[in-house]
């Protein structure tokens, strides 16, 4: 309870019992307020702003004019009303229960000698700190949907950033991709075109990531089936693309974080530019990319019908590309296996959907 004296409005039309009320919890460190009716207690009800506040209020069944119960249901529509302990010389329960489903905190019966004033002392503690204990429940849950609503605020601004980030990242890497792009095209040696669509095919597999986070709702994911798509559709507008015709995708609309499909992007990349260098010697031939689900696993495929082992080695190479796969294979905890029984050249990528615990070894191979 609050320090200082807390104030009762005592509403009944009994002056004499009213002055019984006052003398006995003024004694027990109240103050006491006297309305003669209804409408007398509501209009003090509605002025304790200006005249003090009302703490707790004595409502009597039986006056004129208003009688309590019309009283107390008017009571209850004021903004912020003080609890309400019902009072009544009837001993008929019926009123007690229909007060208490109107708002009463507490429910006596009076007699006229003042013998309830003790048992209205104890209603009356009992109804404050009610009141106490709801306007804390108010005040938490107020704090909390305020918090809450901070919170959503926030997450809303850091979503705008973070979109405004991958949409900034991915433009600029779209541009070094464009760039790599007009140098390929404009190069005259074939090992320096080679490397230079290589290399953009790698900014290419990022740029995709970020471009699908930013027009994606979901920051946190990205579907592989539409990455890897528009990824494919990057590939075959490269310097490479007149061999890259029959270049075809199939894969599942399987989420997962953007680091791992940075990874899947690079890889796929790296395969796919490996088949059409080494696959198809005389021209443009099949290549075929799958992504399906296995359980929790995943698996990747890029597949040829070129001349498989028997493609000859490239003394140019750098062997790049296979420590590329290698890297991204070890970020995917991921193995990378090709299939024997396959004429041409089968790589097979089996790795979870989500990151597997540290300490799984993986192998990568790539022709």
């Amino acid at each position: 309870m609050n320090q200082r004296t807390p104030t009762l409005l005592y509403i009944d039309d009994d002056d004499a019992l009213a002055r019984l009320v006052d003398r006995g919890l003024t004694r027990r460190g109240y103050r006491v307020v006297h309305a003669a009716s209804g409408e007398e207690g509501l209009e003090r009800i509605r002025r304790a702003g200006a005249e003090g506040g009302i703490d707790v209020v004595a409502l009597d069944q039986y006056m004129p004019g208003l009688d309590g119960l019309e009283t107390l249901e008017q009571i209850m529509a004021i903004p912020d009303a003080p609890p309400v302990v019902f009072v009544t010389a009837s001993q008929d329960s019926s009123i007690a229960v229909t007060a208490l489903k109107a708002g009463a905190a507490d429910y006596l019966v009076k007699d006229v000698q003042g013998d309830f004033i003790p048992l209205l002392h104890v209603a009356a503690e009992g109804a404050l700190r009610q009141a106490e204990l709801q306007r804390a429940r108010d005040e938490a849950e107020a704090e909390i949907h305020a918090s809450r609503d901070r919170y959503a605020a926030l997450a809303a601004e850091r979503e705008l950033l973070l979109r405004e980030v991958n949409h900034r990242v991915g433009n600029s890497l779209q541009i070094i991709a464009s760039l790599l792009h007009l140098q390929a095209s404009s190069a005259a040696q074939e090992e320096v075109k080679a490397a230079l669509t290589n290399a953009m095919g790698r900014v290419a597999a990022v740029a995709q990531v970020h471009r699908r986070l930013y027009t994606s709702q979901d920051l946190k994911s990205v579907v592989l089936n539409q990455y890897l798509d528009s990824l494919l559709e990057d590939l075959r507008r490269s310097a490479e693309g007149n061999r890259m015709s029959r270049l075809t995708l199939k894969a599942e609309p399987i989420e997962i974080d953007p680091d791992r499909a940075v990874a899947v992007g690079i890889i796929v990349n790296e395969l796919v530019m490996n088949a059409v260098k080494y696959a198809y010697p005389d021209g443009a031939g099949p290549i075929h990319v799958e992504l399906i689900s296995q359980g929790d696993d995943l698996l990747l495929s890029i597949t040829d019908n070129g001349v498989g082992d028997n493609v000859k080695a490239d003394p140019r190479s750098t062997g790049m590309g296979q420590r590329i796969v290698a890297a991204m294979a070890s970020k995917l905890d991921a193995t990378v296996e090709r299939d024997p029984a396959h004429s041409g050249t089968r790589i097979v990528l089996k790795f979870g959907r989500m990151p597997a615990s540290v300490g799984k070894t993986s192998t990568a191979a790539a022709s």
